[in-house]
């Protein structure tokens, strides 16, 4: 089994899509107006618009909702990433680079829909060794 995507349900496609497409420094592909991914390793960040779920029935998602889950991606270096890319997240910071006690750097902010986002980089030996 391979983990696939992770798809983020907006009622602001273009705002969230511009977003994860300056803070990753990767292109995002329109497959329609409605719909857009960003290939990020073997895993696709998925963007939906709130028109998409009118395939699967109403209510089974709500945007900019999500209280629970927080979307990580591992970096060569936290702290030129958080350099590079704090002046478009501004007051969407949560936490600026902290060596968290399991070892990794990390940075916590928000999306425009308020989703949770972790860039971090392993930095002590155990850390590392987990993802080698």
């Amino acid at each position: 089994m391979d983990l696939a995507s992770v798809r983020i349900i907006t009622a602001d496609i273009k705002q969230v899509v511009s977003f994860f497409e300056h803070i990753t420094a990767l292109p995002a592909v329109w497959y329609t107006e409605d719909f857009a991914e960003i290939e990020i390793g073997s895993v696709k960040l998925a963007v939906g618009s709130t028109r998409t779920l009118n395939f699967f029935g109403e209510g089974m998602a709500v945007p900019a909702s999500n209280k629970s889950v927080i979307i990580e991606f591992r970096v060569d270096n936290v702290d030129e990433v958080y350099e590079r890319i704090k002046d478009s997240i501004g007051e969407k910071l949560v936490q600026q680079p902290t060596t968290m006690p399991w070892g990794n750097r990390s940075l916590l902010f928000r999306d425009p829909d308020g989703n949770l986002i972790n860039f971090f980089t392993p930095k002590s030996t155990e850390a590392l060794e987990r993802f080698q």
